[in-house]
């Protein structure tokens, strides 16, 4: 697979694009709590919308560091490759079946 295609199908794509703004507007509401006040549970978010990917970094993080020593860098990273890895299935996802849409509107 070209770069480009890799790129178009992450980031070039209406279904990938709303996903990863979605993830990017929880980071920086997280962020934000966190900085001018409380964060309480807002924290949990961008993990719960970056799952399953992040719940297998988290694992591969405990197995790694030992048991509860996951080191935050570790999560941030796993939530971000977490989302990119999702943004590029749902954009090929969604190529797939407006493939299959075209294929079958034509005949």
């Amino acid at each position: 697979m070209h770069a480009r295609a890799l790129f178009r199908l992450t980031f070039a794509n209406p279904v990938s694009a709303v996903y990863l703004g979605i993830v990017g507007a929880s980071i920086v509401f997280e962020a934000a709590a966190a900085t001018f006040g409380d964060p309480g549970f807002v924290g949990v978010w961008p993990f719960l919308l970056t799952a399953p990917a992040s719940l297998l970094f988290s694992m591969v993080g405990m197995e790694i560091g030992g048991q509860g020593a996951v080191s935050y860098w570790f999560l941030a990273g796993g939530v971000v490759v977490s989302a990119l890895v999702q943004a590029f299935v749902l954009g090929a996802l969604a190529q797939t079946l407006r493939g299959r849409l075209r294929r079958t509107a034509t005949r």
